[in-house]
């Protein structure tokens, strides 16, 4: 596996090549049903936005049990892979578990997707990280849903941001995460902390020397492209796994930075010297569930997660499952054991 040079999903660093027309324009909501899963009769969904603490527009999917009796209900909020879109992963989580019986709300974090926040294209720990209590913030102050039962549902990137936000943001009562990736870790690190120091500090030099010109002409550059056009047959595994996801039929929204975007050349550049998971044993008492899938690339992030967490934990090995097979594989994903967790926690 490729480590020093951070090859993956979402950790093109600064190749100063703005292969992408940069946008500042905030995207317009969609009205039509364009996600990459079909819609479930069994719930309502609408389009609902709200602000972070930032004053960021945020746009989420909001999914509610059609069957639901006239009592306040638990909720999710629910965001992730990283460089993915609500329309992907997160929505299909907040779909089924509103077929469970729980208020889900799936959003685009800040400065991609539907939401607002300039310069796109652009991701932060702490801004992220907020975006996560933004939507506890809204789902608190709806009528129909108990501000006393609301849990978050991480995935991938946004794994590692939903444990930090459940470690500062006391509202929120149980926390579960899939596919779980420390975006901080791996970029400030490289995949299983293998990046040599020399190296990283090229790489934050090239960053830094990025901001310079970025502030001559007025606006960011992109990196590279995250995913390629097509394969070249020399990727590792993880990679392919990605592009048989998010640049096929099976996953592909035009919206999404994974299917056919970039990061700007900077991106990484907070991350590299913000911890994401400093304070995860402040979660407890409060429960944590960890998701992983045996064969997975990112597998020891979630094992290494749960040995810093405090009880209450559990860590969940789905067997012969890889890392994106948690994106969308309804056979793979426990959803039944998410829906018992969540139901148990958030009373």
């Amino acid at each position: 596996m490729k480590t020093g040079a951070l090859a993956g999903i979402g950790l093109a660093l600064a190749s100063g090549s703005n292969v992408f027309a940069s946008s500042n324009k905030t995207p317009s909501m969609t009205t039509k049903w364009d996600k990459v899963f079909p819609k479930s009769d069994k719930v309502d969904h609408k389009k609902v936005t709200f602000k972070n603490r930032y004053g960021i527009t945020l746009l989420g999917d909001l999914y509610l049990p059609k069957n639901r009796a006239n009592k306040p209900l638990p909720a999710l909020a629910i965001s992730g892979p990283f460089g993915a879109v609500k329309e992907q992963s997160s929505g299909l989580y907040a779909q089924t578990m509103a077929e469970r019986g729980f208020v889900a709300i799936a959003f685009d974090p800040s400065y991609i997707g539907e939401s607002g926040g300039e310069p796109r294209n652009i991701a932060s720990p702490e801004i992220n990280t907020e975006d996560f209590s933004a939507a506890v913030d809204y789902l608190s102050i709806q009528h129909f849903i108990d501000q006393n039962r609301i849990g978050i549902i991480g995935v991938c990137g946004f794994g590692g941001m939903g444990l930090n936000a459940t470690a500062v943001d006391k509202r929120i009562k149980a926390v579960a995460v899939a596919s779980m990736y420390d975006m901080s870790r791996v970029m400030a690190k490289g995949y299983y902390d293998k990046l040599p120091l020399e190296e990283r500090t090229q790489i934050l030099e090239k960053m830094s020397l990025q901001r310079t010109e970025d502030a001559k002409k007025g606006s960011p550059t992109l990196g590279s492209r995250i995913l390629p056009e097509k394969l070249q047959g020399n990727e590792p595994q993880f990679v392919v796994d990605y592009f048989n996801y998010y640049r096929t039929p099976r996953g592909f929204h035009p919206r999404s930075l994974n299917s056919n975007g970039a990061w700007t050349a900077t991106n990484a550049f907070s991350f590299m010297n913000m911890p994401l998971l400093t304070y995860i044993k402040e979660i407890s008492p409060r429960p944590v569930l960890i998701i992983a899938g045996e064969n997975a690339h990112s597998r020891y992030f979630s094992e290494d997660a749960y040995k810093a967490a405090n009880e209450p934990k559990e860590l969940m090995i789905i067997p012969n499952t890889y890392h994106v097979d948690l994106y969308d594989k309804i056979d793979k994903i426990p959803f039944d054991k998410l829906a018992s967790f969540f139901t148990k926690n958030l009373k």
